[in-house]
């Protein structure tokens, strides 16, 4: 009756009613459609991932490569539980006839360093009949020779710095440009060397004489691998041990290398399997995603983030 009252009225509201129902529908479809899009995206992610824990690997006899590239250690070095990953799995696969860990790192963490030494040595051991090749680069220094020195044999470029047989602890002292701005430190502590080294305080000659000790203590195990892992091949000079870095060609007259040799060269004359499978531990993609976000959200954060955000 209202409507034959008031047909406009009745007419506009049947096409609300209309407007609203094909909204509905447009809006289940979008959800439709951006489900199956999610989907499709999971079986994307799925396949990429089992493909990069694949990894690249030969069906016939190869050299297994692991690259060593960077800091040991650190926030963006490579972790001594990567190396000893990506070593045995190259040691374990029934195609390797030898194993070449390609270095060019100027050392990191000693702890880290000595953990892959040791697993070297036990793979050694435990796969007497796989070689295993240090192939230098640009550089080999400090913990990246300590590990090093555990291979079979170190192949260096003539141009090759190799050495660095040394420990160090850095840091600064700013206790006369606090005198001169009017600073005053106030650090309290339980345990009279809590504050050790404190860079705000003057330095305490117990404290240094302690670190120094602490110093001597990890340069006297480097130089314990050093000669167990190159043996009588090493010509010791007083300096040698002093933290000094060789070039590859005066480092093999030093028994510090064995010969001039690239990856290829050893792949191909030593190990006599030029197919090279590369072992090398790889950023996966759920790190890689993880960090792009990261990265895009700091962006956005803007100054905030820079001025606000602080790791300690």
């Amino acid at each position: 009756m209202a409507d034959d009252e008031n047909p406009e009225r009745g007419a506009l509201e049947r096409l609300l009613l209309a407007h609203l129902n094909e909204q509905r529908k447009s809006r289940r479809w979008g959800v439709f459609f951006k489900s199956l899009g999610f989907l499709w995206l999971f079986i994307l992610l799925a396949a990429l991932l089992s493909y990069e824990g694949d990894g690249l690997r030969s069906t016939g006899p190869h050299t297994a490569l692991v690259d060593l590239n960077g800091e040991i250690g650190g926030e963006h070095g490579q972790t001594a539980d990567a190396l000893i990953g990506a070593l045995n799995s190259a040691f374990e696969d029934k195609h390797t006839r030898g194993v070449v860990l390609r270095i060019n790192s100027p050392g990191g963490s000693p702890v880290q360093a000595g953990q892959v030494y040791d697993e070297i040595r036990r793979l050694r051991g435990k796969y007497p009949k796989i070689p295993l090749y240090v192939v230098v680069e640009d550089l080999c220094a400090s913990g990246g020779y300590y590990i090093a020195a555990a291979a079979d044999r170190i192949f260096v470029d003539k141009a090759s710095m190799v050495g660095s047989i040394g420990v160090l602890m850095d840091g600064f002292g700013f206790t006369e440009g606090m005198k001169k701005l009017g600073v005053e430190r106030r650090l309290l502590t339980a345990g009279e060397n809590k504050g050790f080294l404190d860079p705000f305080s003057p330095l305490d000659p117990r404290q240094e004489a302690h670190a120094r000790a602490m110093l001597g203590e990890v340069h006297e195990q480097f130089i314990h691998v050093v000669r167990q892992g190159r043996g009588k091949r090493l010509k010791e000079t007083p300096d040698m041990f002093s933290g000094l870095l060789w070039s590859g060609a005066r480092s093999i007259e030093l028994g510090l290398a064995d010969a001039l040799g690239s990856l290829d060269y050893v792949a191909r004359e030593v190990i006599k399997a030029e197919d090279i499978a590369d072992f090398t531990p790889q950023e996966g993609l759920a790190e890689r995603l993880a960090r792009r976000i990261g990265t895009a959200m700091g962006q956005a954060m803007g100054p905030w983030a820079k001025d606000n955000l602080r790791v300690r």
